[in-house]
């Protein structure tokens, strides 16, 4: 069996479940030493990670509701780099703590991908310091082939772009590659860049419409650990642990 040339992984909500308990709590914070009268509840947090993109998302908020006093307008873009570059450093602050904890199955198939050969590439809308962090310090006996990270592509997901630069900088055929994803947002733009998607919902997707992937699953599970539930596609031999071999099974 062909294995997949390569595996395109998104970061937050794939890799660590960081939406909730990590990026939230970080703007909360930086908001909070800014000296704004903002809060971002779990619930309301949930319609934000639609925008994609943390400045974005900022920006989005400040347009809707406010920063809770008055803004000079020709400050706006300073702010919201600033904001966001506290926040990520309040993040990253969170990943060094070891308070969020890599999602079931991640280790396993990404060390599989590693004995196989087979290049793995983040592709995703955090940071490049964020991504770096959680790479090395979740991760630190994984090769990675990139990081792709930030605004490093003018479009951000639905989009296709990012996936398309992993393709082009990794040298891969789309259809023989695997990107694996927590967001309908993340699976339209690998869709969209001709590419496989594998679905692993996290708490702010797992309602999310994804029969536009090849599947989906509740996680990716470990044999050791926690299974994984089936919610949408078919594999063969699938128990609970999705696999390199399970993913090439997939592949046309």
């Amino acid at each position: 069996m062909t294995l997949p040339q390569a595996l395109f992984f998104d970061m937050d909500g794939v890799i660590i479940d960081t939406e909730k308990d990590g990026h939230r709590v970080a703007f909360n914070k930086a908001f909070t030493e800014f000296g704004f009268d903002v809060f971002w509840d779990a619930d309301y947090y949930g319609e934000l990670i639609k925008v994609a993109g943390g400045k974005e998302r900022m920006r989005h908020h400040l347009d809707i509701k406010g920063f809770g006093k008055d803004i000079d307008p020709t400050t706006v873009d300073e702010l919201i780099v600033n904001l966001h570059k506290r926040k990520t450093d309040i993040f990253i602050d969170l990943i060094e703590s070891g308070s969020l904890k890599l999602r079931p199955g991640i280790h396993r198939l990404m060390k599989e991908a590693n004995d196989n050969d087979v290049p793995i590439c983040i592709c995703t809308t955090a940071t490049q310091k964020a991504a770096e962090a959680v790479t090395s310090l979740s991760l630190p006996d994984i090769s990675f082939s990139h990081i792709l990270a930030g605004d490093i592509v003018e479009k951000k997901k639905p989009a296709p772009d990012i996936y398309l630069l992993g393709l082009e900088k990794t040298g891969k055929e789309a259809s023989k590659c695997f990107i694996i994803e927590d967001s309908r947002n993340g699976m339209l733009a690998g869709r969209r860049a001709g590419i496989n998607v594998a679905v692993t919902t996290s708490i702010y997707t797992s309602g999310e419409n994804f029969d536009e992937a090849n599947l989906a699953v509740s996680c990716l599970g470990d044999d050791d650990g926690e299974k994984g539930t089936l919610i949408s596609g078919s594999v063969p031999g699938y128990e609970g642990v999705l696999t390199l071999s399970m993913l090439a099974a997939l592949i046309l």
